[in-house]
């Protein structure tokens, strides 16, 4: 059996007694009904991972004891700062779980004129909870030790405006430039992703003066959820740690 891999969310030392989080201890002590004895890999977002044995388990809280801990980088050398313009229903989870998956080191949830997706305050915090344990449970699977940001949710013409010493790039379906024409090398990168109807004239106008670089994937029209995973794809591919 695989050792089940878990996030901490505080840091953890070799030969100390710690509680899991909550989420953390319905899924050991109820999903995977582990008991005393099992053995478990922590990680706490510090690119470090963690041996550690069970030493109480019940129904609401699992004890473990830290035996010993090793770096572990899985981090790809590009940054990458995702801002996608929400879309609907499980298609932003989906783009959030495997962007992480594929190394993206920031999102930022976007506002746009066309965003589909008109939440209020409340509704929207409780998003913004359910990307972040998104977020949790793809680094668990996928083997990565440093924790990516999901921020809170912002308008697009604020993000753009944000200072970012990073190459800054917007995939629009009629652009001159391709990621293979990218100059190397570059460490940095703003990805923005549109909406479903793609962003308005004003808002691509914007993005030139903000200094974004247009750019083609290719011939085809891609779903704005198959853009952000072929752009990051190609990315890590040029500039990252894919091969």
């Amino acid at each position: 059996m695989r050792i089940p891999r878990i996030y901490h969310s505080e840091p953890l030392s070799v030969d100390s007694d710690v509680f899991l989080d909550d989420d953390a201890a319905n899924h050991v002590g109820r999903v995977l009904r582990m008991t005393t004895g099992q053995q478990l890999e922590l990680f706490d977002g510090t690119n470090l991972t963690f041996s550690a044995e069970i030493t109480q388990a019940d129904k609401k809280r699992v004890k473990v004891r830290i035996l010993s801990g090793q770096p572990d980088d899985r981090e790809s050398p590009l940054h990458l700062h995702l801002g996608q313009v929400m879309s609907r229903g499980e298609k932003m989870e989906f783009t959030i779980q495997k962007s992480i998956e594929l190394g993206v080191n920031v999102i930022t949830p976007l506002f746009s004129e066309r965003c589909g997706v008109k939440l209020d305050a409340e509704r929207l915090a409780k998003k913004i909870q359910q990307w972040q344990k998104i977020a949790v449970a793809a680094c668990e699977q996928c083997g990565r030790n440093r924790m990516p940001q999901i921020r809170e949710a912002m308008t697009l013409e604020a993000w753009c405006a944000e200072a970012d010493s990073g190459l800054r790039l917007n995939l629009h379906p009629r652009a001159t430039h391709s990621i293979n024409t990218l100059p190397q090398p570059i460490e940095r990168i703003r990805l923005l992703i549109g909406p479903e109807g793609g962003l308005s004239a004003d808002e691509i106008a914007m993005t030139a003066e903000q200094g974004f670089t247009d750019i083609l994937l290719g011939p085809r029209v891609l779903r704005t959820e198959t853009t952000a995973l072929t752009a990051i794809t190609a990315l890590q591919v040029r500039f990252g740690d894919l091969g």
